[in-house]
């Protein structure tokens, strides 16, 4: 597919915005979505990693965007997967060790909020042992942080998921009115 790069930009001038452009069979043309949420990378911590903001990692991630190739390289840097896992184009689920890493680091954050929440010593060291013991099979795993729980305070960087939404007010202005 011939195409000229089209990019919308946000108020961020640095950082392009890609217009999601289908190929011409309809096909998708990555899955990195289906990549991140099965490594369990929030959207937050998707775009802490890229250096942008959740706006532009939600359009860059829908599978009909056509990236460039450098944005595809900083996705497979940011979810630790071969760039292969995100330009399968078929049907097939994750390989096998792509598979096996997201499970391994649904388990490290079950053992990180463990270790969080642990009430007594007993419990605080079998935590410990859990999260030293996975470490030792995966030492990547030492980066990942437990699940988010509940009213979980954001740092100061990080905005609500109510402060990221596009609000449309052209219905509650009645721009017709201007014409």
């Amino acid at each position: 597919m011939a195409s000229a790069e089209v990019y919308a930009f946000h108020d961020t001038p640095s950082i392009p915005l890609p217009l999601p452009i289908t190929n011409g069979a309809g096909r998708p043309l990555h899955r990195i979505q289906a990549v991140r949420i099965q490594q369990g990378m929030s959207l937050r911590t998707a775009a802490r990693q890229l250096g942008t903001d959740v706006r532009a990692i939600r359009a860059q991630e829908q599978a009909s965007t056509d990236l460039r190739l450098s944005d595809l390289y900083r996705w497979q840097q940011a979810l630790e997967v071969p760039a292969a896992e995100l330009l399968e184009e078929s049907g097939e689920p994750l390989s096998r060790p792509v598979a096996e890493r997201a499970k391994m680091v649904r388990v490290m954050k079950t053992a990180a909020s463990l270790l969080e929440t642990a009430e007594t010593p007993a419990a605080q060291r079998m935590a410990e042992n859990l999260v030293q013991q996975l470490c030792d099979v995966m030492p990547e795993l030492k980066e990942v942080s437990s699940w988010h729980t509940v009213g979980q305070r954001r740092s100061l960087d990080e905005l609500g998921r109510a402060a990221e939404q596009v609000i449309d007010d052209s219905s509650m202005f009645g721009h017709e009115a201007y014409d």
